[in-house]
């Protein structure tokens, strides 16, 4: 298994509250997680630093090599737990802090398994014999309004609140996350991303990049500048590994 990954600040903003990490666990295990920070100059880097670390720590700590997948599952979402208090105590601690939050997606990955957690719409997809296939589900509140049949997919794209998310870490006291079990095979590919990518790319144009590309190693480089090609208004995240 492989795994490359970048952040960058986008052509406007000044500062970039992304924050990403790739650990290789051990020879057949990685552990990847985006977070996208929120709260203002002041504290949405600390935001998405602190909830990655956090989250990452905790696994390092509990990961075993035999771990069942419900096991996986159980320490992704303790490890999510204790970002969020980690986060939200922080967010107490100063009105510099006050309201600071972020998403946060993350894959544990073996060559026959990917397990996926996720808070907010930072996203993650997974490629297959089959295509690209949108695991995450956004926590939005136009990612709401699709389900309920008020827009379509398509309008959702260029809806004035596609920013707006209804759950992140950090903002209160506890938070929900959901889980995501994936079966992979040699030749698969894993991709998590911030929404500044995703908000630049249609999947079909992600999926050329990761499939047909020259090379995987320069994948996330090619992604990132399409997405700057085209504006770039936010930071831009991503992380691609393979199996």
């Amino acid at each position: 298994m492989e795994a490359w990954g970048l952040t960058d600040l986008g052509n406007v903003r000044r500062q970039n509250q992304d924050y990403y990490d790739i650990v290789q666990l051990d020879a057949q295990r990685l552990l990847l997680v985006v977070c996208d920070g929120m709260g203002g100059a002041k504290s949405g880097n600390v935001a998405s630093r602190l909830a990655a670390e956090v989250f990452v720590g905790e696994i390092r700590r509990m990961a075993r090599p035999e771990m069942t997948p419900a096991e996986i599952e159980a320490l992704l979402r303790e490890a999510i737990r204790l970002a969020n208090g980690a986060v939200y105590d922080q967010s107490q601690v100063s009105s510099d802090f006050e309201g600071m939050g972020t998403t946060l997606v993350a894959a544990y990955v073996t060559p026959a398994l990917a397990v996926f957690a996720n808070v907010g719409d930072s996203r993650a997809y997974l490629f297959d014999r089959d295509g690209i296939r949108f695991v995450t589900v956004d926590h939005s509140l136009v990612e709401l309004m699709v389900q309920r049949g008020e827009i379509s997919r398509e309008q959702a794209k260029n809806h004035p609140s596609k920013n707006l998310i209804t759950r992140a870490v950090g903002t209160e006291p506890s938070v929900t996350c959901d889980v995501y079990c994936q079966k992979l095979n040699p030749g698969d590919a894993v991709l998590l991303c911030s929404d500044g990518l995703s908000n630049e790319l249609a999947d079909q144009e992600i999926l050329f990049e990761v499939v047909h590309g020259v090379r995987k190693e320069g994948c996330c480089q090619r992604l990132l500048d399409i997405a700057k090609g085209r504006g770039a208004p936010d930071n831009v995240t991503v992380i691609l590994a393979t199996v």
